[in-house]
């Protein structure tokens, strides 16, 4: 129940929640607020005021749609914030495919590597094994952003295919040299999916676990969850408050949220009446 990244190993034995710094002009709920440096690097502290565990800082809009960013444009975006927030006392994450961006970030000194292509690009795998101790999160996502959507795959089973390609992905991983405990796992949700195969993820998240590596589930503000309400993305705190509770119910290890503050008074709620006791080890700077 441990995550080995770069700087920390970090304890799983109770939620954790990652705190989203999008440096970017697009995102769904919130493109443009901090591609500022200075806005995202006060964000990111506002964040771990807030009780983020993990920070993750992406300069990559991965909403349907959107365009990819270039090699220099997402270094310049990245680059001035990275070199604030590894200051700040929490793991850092980069959200990143681009395998020249993940080299330079990890020379960076940056935690965790988020991966929606589950290191799918030439060179990203072997950008991440190069490196002895950085942790790694592998995504399901089927093509690319910009068509995701509009080219949703009629799966037989959403569940069983999203189990079969993490597991072919972290294989990859493994056999590449990278430690499976540096492994943890993400089903993609809203990725190349409807929200009937978002629902039936989240009800039979359980049977991922059978992949044995912990979970992060990314469930906020998605546009499941506004075909459920009717709210566009900046109201639906409330929703992905309540998605975020679920699905560590139902065993999630790692919930990556915009809001922090509201998830983190959620699960302690859900940890009084279900979480392990209290006392538990924090998370181990190397």
């Amino acid at each position: 129940m441990h995550w080995q990244t770069t700087r920390y190993r970090i304890d799983l034995t109770r939620p954790r929640v990652m705190g989203i710094v999008n440096i970017t002009p697009d995102s769904f709920s919130d493109g443009g607020r901090f591609l500022a440096p200075g806005e995202a690097i006060a964000h990111a502290e506002r964040l771990v005021r807030d009780g983020a565990h993990i920070l993750d800082l992406g300069a990559e809009s991965t909403r349907p749609g959107a365009r990819s960013p270039d090699t220099t444009e997402e270094l310049a975006r990245l680059m001035p914030v990275l070199r604030e927030v590894v200051s700040l006392g929490v793991p850092v994450s980069v959200d990143t495919s681009n395998p020249e961006v993940i080299r330079a970030v990890l020379d960076a000194g940056v935690d965790i590597v988020n991966d929606v292509r589950s290191l799918a690009r030439p060179g990203a795998l072997q950008a991440v094994a190069s490196h002895p101790a950085a942790g790694l999160c592998l995504m399901h996502m089927h093509g690319e952003p910009a068509t995701m959507q509009a080219e949703v795959p009629d799966y037989p089973d959403v569940v069983a295919d999203v189990r079969d390609f993490l597991r072919k992905r972290m294989a990859a991983a493994v056999a590449s040299g990278i430690a499976p405990e540096r492994i943890v796992l993400d089903p993609g949700i809203g990725f190349a999916k409807t929200p009937a195969h978002n629902l039936a993820l989240l009800r039979r998240q359980r049977e991922l676990l059978a992949l044995q590596r912990p979970m992060l589930l990314g469930w906020s503000r998605k546009s499941t969850l506004g075909a459920l309400t009717g709210r566009p993305a900046a109201q639906r705190v409330a929703a992905s408050v309540a998605a975020a509770v679920l699905a560590v119910h139902e065993g999630a290890r790692i919930v990556r949220v915009h809001d922090v503050a509201e998830t983190v008074d959620a699960l302690k709620v859900w940890a009084a009446a279900f979480g392990p006791p209290a006392g538990q080890a924090e998370e181990e700077e190397e």
